[in-house]
């Protein structure tokens, strides 16, 4: 049966992100996944597709701050507690085509963004009084789903047999192996075969304590990929040797005529039930499969 190899949320948009022993599931994803985004001086979102040096940015959850780090950089330190702060200004932004809500986090962050990416930035934090509404195409099934500034959906889930696969075939055309850490999962399963989590319709884990309400996940939408597994996201650039791998291997094999052709790897997922449960590392995981008619 499937177990949950690793869970990793990401606080800021295309900044580093934390793996972590344990999470609380909410109905917008993981606590703390995406729930700050930089946007440029016409409010629109930054990411490492065009700056790659944001995977320099690192993070952690301490006990009250988000701690913010980055090389050659002094720490910088935000809130967790939205009403830490105050009469923010309110930002309207989008996520590629959904509006999103933001509330400045002040002239400290931007200062310090706009230093290590050298323009003019902001940091917001998602206004939790707002919604980012799913697009209901895929959510039928649970009634409407909503997140916060996550490319498109609360969750993505790749199952590790996959990574392995991936690497087996860089590794026969000479390319290095790459962590998973370059496709910004969410949940990594143990357990599956290679790419079964493109059939997988539904995730059930029961919690591990009896207060704890089961969790069911839908998986709703094969995650199509664009470039930023190619960047290395220990040091903020492509391989000099590799620099489009591994999208020129996944697109021999991963382009998904269900998508346009595009290449796929991963399934995004919306949460059915069991909002307020923690999800844990080295937890049995039911998977319900589905191949359609």
């Amino acid at each position: 049966m499937p177990t949950i190899s690793e869970l990793f949320v990401y606080p800021i948009k295309s900044c580093a992100g934390i793996a972590l022993n344990e999470a609380r599931l909410l109905a917008t994803g993981l606590e703390y996944d995406r729930y700050w985004m930089a946007v440029d001086s016409n409010g629109e979102m930054l990411t490492q597709r065009a700056y790659p040096r944001m995977a320099l940015i690192k993070v952690e959850i301490a006990d009250h701050e988000l701690v913010i780090r980055a090389p050659g950089m002094s720490e910088l330190r935000t809130p967790l507690d939205v009403a830490q702060l105050g009469a923010a200004d309110k930002f309207t932004t989008k996520v590629w085509r959904d509006a999103a809500y933001g509330l400045d986090t002040g002239d400290e962050c931007a200062a310090w963004f706009t230093a290590f990416l050298g323009m003019p930035v902001r940091l917001l934090r998602f206004d939790p009084e707002r919604e980012r509404i799913v697009d209901p195409t895929y959510t039928q099934s649970v009634g409407g789903a909503t997140t916060y500034f996550a490319d498109g959906f609360p969750l993505l889930v790749i199952g590790q047999a996959s990574l392995d696969d991936l690497n087996t075939r860089l590794n026969a055309k000479g390319a290095p192996s790459i962590p998973i850490d370059r496709f910004r999962p969410n949940i990594v399963l143990n357990g599956l075969d290679a790419y079964e989590e493109d059939y997988v319709e539904t995730l059930g884990i029961d919690g591990e304590h009896t207060s704890e309400p089961r969790v069911e996940l839908r998986l709703v939408k094969p995650c199509s990929r664009c470039p930023m597994p190619t960047i290395d996201q220990a040091k903020g650039e492509r391989d000099p040797e590799w620099p489009n791998e591994p999208t020129d291997t996944m697109s021999a094999y991963r382009a998904n005529p269900q998508r346009n052709g595009a290449v796929t790897f991963g399934n995004n997922a919306v949460v059915a039930s069991g909002a307020g449960t923690w999800l844990r590392v080295g937890q049995t995981v039911e998977a319900e499969l589905g191949f359609g008619d």
